[in-house]
């Protein structure tokens, strides 16, 4: 067997797109190329877990297949590599479930999302400093209104104290979140890429590649270590000297619509993967996966819907489980006048209305 072919029975070859958890300990990734291992501390403790977050998205089924082999070997690269997927489809073909795939397979937490719009930026991932809100609170500690609060504590509700925290009115990001220096990666969903202000992947670069960032305003403040907030609900982080660098590098996904191309410069950090539309099979495992029931008439919709794809129209695969779940939920049929409500809600996307 040649070097570059699967290895199945490697302890490197982690993810099997299945979407099963462990059955044990989580898997451990293997050691990261020498030029992609980084050093932060101090260390941070295991993120939460959001189970719900995770059927909403993958459903209760303990396998489905939802990548083809060369798809997975790829990811697996990506893990090995330590690089960041650029994943590309259609609309609603799954590319953000593969961060929800990656995260239940290897154990990893909670993901954490960095949803893209046109306004965004680069601070946007990272962190946000609430300046106003720290101005506020040291005008009233000033007038002995109120103690200053501190980072994981309620108020006494009592004047004095030290000043407010600079660190109390910064909460990290997604992306800053996911650099902070945990043990196991953090996985990353970037959501939309291609919707961002032309500069975005530019800035990305350097935090792509050297897996850290400072906090300006942490960096200026006189205190060596602060607690500040992060992306987890009610987590909190200590930032030494105002800088981030992961000890692990995150498992990052990135994924775009296809509406315009990225620069070289981005597209050289990150490993391409391009999600087909699943097959016959893998919509099937998909729908009983999410409903837990083969419902009567629930191949005719996938038939369906095979058919609406292949002839060229623009679907989504939540268009199908809508479909089937009027079906199946004992209010509608899929004939007489159902007909047209699954035609509307099986409708091409391409066109508008």
């Amino acid at each position: 067997m040649s070097g570059l072919e699967r290895a199945d029975d490697e302890a490197g070859y982690v993810f099997r797109a299945t979407g099963a958890a462990p059955d044990g300990p989580p898997p451990d990734l293997p050691p990261a190329p020498p030029w992609r291992r980084f050093h932060g501390g101090p260390p941070q403790p295991p993120p939460p877990d959001d189970e719900q977050a995770v059927l909403r998205r993958l459903g209760q089924v303990d396998a489905v297949p939802y990548l083809d082999r060369a798809g997975v070997d790829l990811v697996n690269a990506a893990l090995l590599l330590r690089r960041p997927l650029l994943v590309t489809g259609a609309p609603g073909v799954g590319k953000s479930t593969l961060a929800y795939l990656l995260s239940r397979e290897l154990g990893l937490g909670r993901v954490l999302e960095w949803n893209i719009v046109s306004r965004t930026t680069l601070r946007d991932g990272l962190y946000s400093h609430d300046a106003l809100g720290r101005a506020q609170a040291i005008a009233a500690w000033r007038a002995g209104l109120r103690p200053a609060p501190t980072a994981g504590t309620e108020e006494l509700g009592e004047a004095g104290g030290p000043p407010p925290a600079l660190g109390d009115f910064v909460t990290l990001g997604a992306l800053g979140t996911a650099l902070l220096p945990y043990d196991r990666p953090r996985v990353l969903l970037v959501d939309e890429l291609d919707k961002s202000d032309i500069d975005l992947p530019n800035d990305l670069l350097h935090v792509l590649e050297n897996g850290s960032y400072e906090i300006p305003e942490l960096v200026r403040d006189r205190a060596e270590n602060a607690q500040v907030h992060t992306d987890d609900p009610g987590r909190f982080a200590e930032v030494r000297h105002g800088r981030v660098e992961c000890r692990e590098f995150p498992v990052v996904v990135i994924t775009s619509n296809g509406e315009r191309e990225f620069p070289a410069a981005f597209r050289r950090r990150c490993l391409p993967l391009e999600m087909p539309l699943p097959s016959r099979e893998q919509l099937l495992a998909i729908v009983d996966s999410h409903l837990r029931v083969r419902a009567p008439g629930t191949e005719g919709l996938v038939d369906r819907f095979v058919e609406l794809v292949e002839a060229g129209g623009t679907h989504s695969v939540d268009q199908l489980l809508n479909a089937v779940h009027l079906t199946t939920a004992g209010t509608f049929r899929a004939d007489a006048d159902g007909r047209a409500l699954l035609d509307l809600v099986l409708r091409d996307l391409a066109k508008g209305r």
